[in-house]
């Protein structure tokens, strides 16, 4: 199974209109996915990251059919004929959430035929009663989804940045089969410390493969922390990109997860 990483590098809203950014993107899905089963995107690339004050304006319907930003990033998936883990958007829905708002952060998974096959709506919200808590809803639900061909091999559980702290939230997507996490993020370079260490523990403690694609540039002033990352389910760094733009390539033995799970069977120990 191959997959393909592309941690996106982006400035200030104002340096690139979404419609070129989406173009670009589009472009990078082409030409550095070309010949991968799966390709992942990093979180929010269409809104700006942390550029709150831009997440109304840039919101997305995902009701009907797909928003401007995924368009093109759908026909290229096409083209390629690969899943596209297309990163996360600022949703907006027509009925509010149960505390009033309107707007999600959503992760969207294209299939091989360019269409939606899963969606996912962030279950921890980062901000500390800003940012995301005071402008977007909390997801509810854990997603698992057997990503259709041709990278069908692992069930793959979503993600999304801030919830890589939270621990139960991945064990919940073992007991839900999952044997390979997604995890597009947005994470600031202060902290991108913590993000290599929990992106290994997570792949450790649940004997998952863990695909991370973080963000690169610089987002409402904060420079954001790179080193995007394939990790196997024994903790080994596979491949890891540095602070810019990069895509990483990388063949991943889907049968590993059964090997490790076997050969050190820790989920079969657990008491609690």
């Amino acid at each position: 199974m191959r997959v393909a990483v592309l941690q996106l590098a982006y400035g200030e809203g104002a340096e690139e209109p979404v419609a070129e950014r989406a173009d670009r993107v589009a472009d990078l899905v082409r030409t550095s996915g070309a010949g991968h089963d799966l390709v992942v995107l990093p979180e929010l690339w269409s809104a700006g990251g942390f550029a709150v004050r831009d997440w109304e304006e840039r919101s997305q319907s995902l009701t009907s059919s797909l928003p401007p930003a995924l368009a093109p990033v759908a026909q290229a998936a096409q083209e390629i004929g690969a899943v596209v883990h297309a990163g996360s958007v600022v949703e907006r829905t027509g009925e509010p959430g149960p505390d009033g708002r309107h707007l999600w952060n959503t992760s969207v998974v294209l299939g091989p035929d360019g269409k939606v096959v899963a969606t996912y709506r962030k279950v921890h919200r980062f901000g500390f009663g800003g940012g995301e808590p005071r402008l977007m809803e909390a997801g509810t639900e854990l997603v698992v989804v057997d990503l259709p061909a041709p990278a069908d091999a692992l069930p793959a559980g979503l993600s999304t940045c801030y919830d890589l702290r939270f621990p139960e939230l991945y064990r919940g997507l073992v007991e839900l089969g999952a044997q390979l996490f997604l995890v597009p993020a947005a994470w600031p370079a202060p902290r991108v410390e913590a993000w290599r260490l929990l992106l290994r523990a997570r792949a450790i403690e649940d004997q998952c493969f863990v695909v991370a694609c973080n963000t690169a540039g610089t987002h409402a002033g904060l420079r954001m922390g790179g080193r995007s990352a394939v990790i196997d389910p024994w903790g080994r760094v596979l491949a890891e990109a540095g602070t810019e733009q990069e895509a990483l390539s990388v063949e991943i033995d889907p049968g590993l997860v059964t090997t490790a799970r076997t050969d050190f069977p820790v989920l079969a120990d657990r008491r609690l």
